[in-house]
């Protein structure tokens, strides 16, 4: 009889509310198939599937320490994975990799199995040399970014995935892997294929590895691996630097969410209900410029507030306005000066309007506010004001 590994489908996060939740995610794994895996050449099997188990199994908060937080906080609201990271993002996410790299975390990260498992990329520098996958996907923010790392097999290996989205499917990259010391992978890419949802095969991704030679080779350091197992380093032999996750926190979570465009409004409401279960005190609304994909907000510390829309052709929308507070989370705003800009020209336009604001959740990050006819808005800090 064919053994199975049985498990309860995982809630769907973009869809469930925190208190909406009924139970945790529960794995068996029968002692049958257990013993069937350790007597077969399917150990990379049972491998991928206990890391998989795990990972799902921690969906809660997930913790850093005070240097890996540094790190995680100079990644919040970096957009393209570093490709749309201004000089002082840059500078901020390299002081935090250098910091972390100091402390070396486990000290033989190659010989952990904590280093086992899917990660997601979250951040990669982007140099001239960088693979045509990675110039590619990389940068955008839609699709998803993992590498799955299994060196505790009878064929190891190092892939990169490319997720689209849930209905689509994924490309993934495999290399072949093998441990040259302490920190460094060797790999050789030696096949690839994409996996649509919509076909029952997989398509070849044309790209003929044989041919590469020492192209298709390269190697990996892991210059950091958190002691949690959470969070990774690594340099690769082009000069890239990648920072990797298992696991994210609610913020990140969050703006991945916003990117892909879909579940937003239930991403917000899960983050918001986590962040009242944790006690979090009443929001303030900060100061400083907030910027969204398609319009900003910039608050001043003289009671103004300013709103900023692109139009199109290189037009924005802008009406700026006071506000006053008159609750514990929310003020009233009134917009009384708008115009059409282009350009170092305005043209004034007659608008006024009145309404409640309602700060939902505000850091020195990301601020949700509910505003006019009820629209939930998200915003991202730009100028760096209130940051350490």
């Amino acid at each position: 009889m064919a053994a199975a590994v049985t498990a309860a489908a995982p809630p769907n996060l973009t869809s469930l509310r925190f208190h909406g939740w009924r139970e945790k995610p529960t794995f068996s794994i029968s002692p049958t198939t257990l013993r069937f895996f350790r007597n077969s050449s399917r150990t990379k099997h049972l491998t991928q599937v206990l890391a998989l188990v795990d990972e799902q199994q921690q969906q809660q908060q997930v913790s850093f320490t005070e240097e890996e937080n540094s790190l995680v906080e100079a990644l919040i609201g970096i957009q393209g994975r570093g490709r749309s990271a201004s000089p002082q993002q840059l500078t901020d996410v390299e002081r935090a990799v250098q910091a972390l790299e100091s402390l070396q975390g486990i000290p033989d990260p190659t010989s952990s199995s904590l280093i086992e498992g899917r990660w997601q990329l979250m951040f990669t520098t982007r140099p001239g040399t960088a693979s045509p996958i990675q110039r590619t996907f990389v940068g955008v923010d839609f699709f998803s970014v993992f590498q799955e790392v299994f060196l505790r097999t009878n064929d190891p290996r190092v892939s990169n995935i490319v997720k689209f989205s849930d209905a689509i499917g994924e490309l993934k990259v495999e290399a072949a892997a093998s441990i040259k010391d302490r920190k460094r992978i060797l790999f050789r890419f030696d096949r690839a294929a994409f996996s649509f949802k919509f076909l029952p095969f997989k398509v070849p991704y044309p790209v003929p590895f044989r041919l590469l030679g020492d192209e298709a080779k390269g190697w990996l350091d892991t210059t950091y691996l958190s002691q949690s197992g959470n969070l990774r380093i690594s340099r690769g032999n082009k000069g890239t630097t990648f920072v990797l996750q298992k696991k994210t926190e609610p913020r990140q979570r969050l703006l991945s969410t916003i990117s892909t465009g879909t579940g937003i409004k239930e991403a917000i409401d899960e983050f918001i209900s986590f962040n009242e279960n944790k006690g979090i005190g009443e929001p303030e609304l900060q100061e400083g410029e907030w910027e969204m994909l398609w319009s900003s907000q910039i608050v001043k510390e003289n009671g103004q507030i300013k709103f900023v829309v692109d139009i199109l052709l290189g037009l924005k929308f802008s009406i700026t306005g006071t506000f006053v507070k008159s609750g514990t989370t929310t003020y009233d705003i009134t917009m009384d000066d708008a115009a059409i800009i282009g350009g170092q020209f305005g043209y004034p336009v007659e608008l006024e309007s009145k309404f409640k604001l309602e700060l939902l959740y505000s850091d020195d990050k990301i601020r949700i506010t509910r505003g006019y006819n009820k629209i939930v808005f998200v915003h991202l800090r730009t100028d760096g004001t209130g940051q350490n």
